[in-house]
């Protein structure tokens, strides 16, 4: 697999290019805990269909580096979507159809709502994503609260040190939860996981679940998108948005309809968890493709 390389904003930003170098641009997000390789078969389906697919390493992930050494380690939801539109500029891409689940269709749910016009289309795993931390602390369910066991456990130094020290485990124990059904086999683990070895993967994971909580203080440099997101903007684009009937993290999205006011879709894939792209690719990729008949 080649990796390319370009400087975006703060960060080297390594990324998997598929595809004609013609095609309409397609820029794909995973997830924590993933990689790029949670859109192998997406972005080969999507390449034969004319798309020109961009699948980047998010920051602390694979070969993506940040430039400097004073820049905060964050992974607030606002720097995620700074980083995906400073991809987007640095490889001259104006327009382009955007997806993602968890952190990257986080990012791809932010540039959608604050710049639509930079924005073709969106598939999004499990809706609108946006993170709404002025509410953080109000109380889910019972069964919604004990799902996010892992980033209480990030919140205390105990969960820092345990992620220091076998992020593999966390991970494939993450894996395993949130998609039941997927039966994924070493390899296929150990091809992601490798990008968990980056040196900066532990701060940026510990900041973004203490963030969205509000225990510790983002970036000033994206203070200003933050500011933004507080009043949960609506997406105007065209969207088709996914939830798996399997997904161990999240309950449902169908709620969320109402934070979209552009043409929407929502979907559901049978016996599907969290990872959707990879768990069920040629539905992820016909997705892209209807929702590019939507633009």
């Amino acid at each position: 697999m080649t990796i390319h390389r370009t400087e975006a904003g703060v960060l080297e930003v390594a990324y998997r290019r598929v595809g004609p170098p013609d095609g309409w641009p397609c820029i794909l997000g995973h997830g924590f805990p993933y990689d790029v390789h949670a859109y192998d078969d997406v972005a080969d389906l999507l390449a034969k269909e004319g798309a020109l697919v961009i699948i980047p390493y998010l920051r602390g992930y694979g070969p993506t580096r940040f430039l400097s050494d004073d820049t905060p380690r964050s992974g607030e939801q606002a720097a995620l979507g700074a980083d995906l539109l400073a991809l987007m500029d640095a490889l001259q891409i104006e327009r382009a159809f955007l997806g993602g689940y968890d952190w990257g269709g986080r990012a791809a749910c932010i540039v959608s709502a604050l710049w639509p016009d930079r924005v073709l289309g969106l598939v999004s795993g499990n809706s609108y994503n946006i993170q709404n931390i002025a509410k953080s602390w109000e109380p889910a369910p019972a069964a919604e609260e004990a799902t996010c066991w892992y980033q209480y456990f990030f919140h205390s130094e105990r969960g820092r040190r345990g992620l220091e020290r076998d992020r593999r485990d966390i991970a494939r124990l993450l894996w395993k939860m949130w998609s039941p059904t997927w039966n994924f086999d070493q390899d296929t683990f150990e091809r992601s996981a490798i990008s968990f070895d980056n040196p900066d993967f532990v701060d940026v994971v510990i900041h973004s679940y203490r963030h969205r909580f509000g225990l510790v203080p983002g970036d000033p440099a994206v203070a200003h998108i933050e500011t933004q997101l507080v009043a949960q903007p609506p997406i105007s684009v065209p969207t088709i948005s996914i939830d798996g009937d399997m997904d161990g993290v999240n309950t449902g999205t169908a709620a969320h309809a109402v934070k979209f006011s552009g043409p929407h879709e929502h979907r559901i894939f049978e016996q599907a968890g969290h990872n959707l792209p990879q768990e069920r690719p040629m539905q992820w990729a016909q997705a892209v493709l209807d929702v590019k008949e939507m633009a």
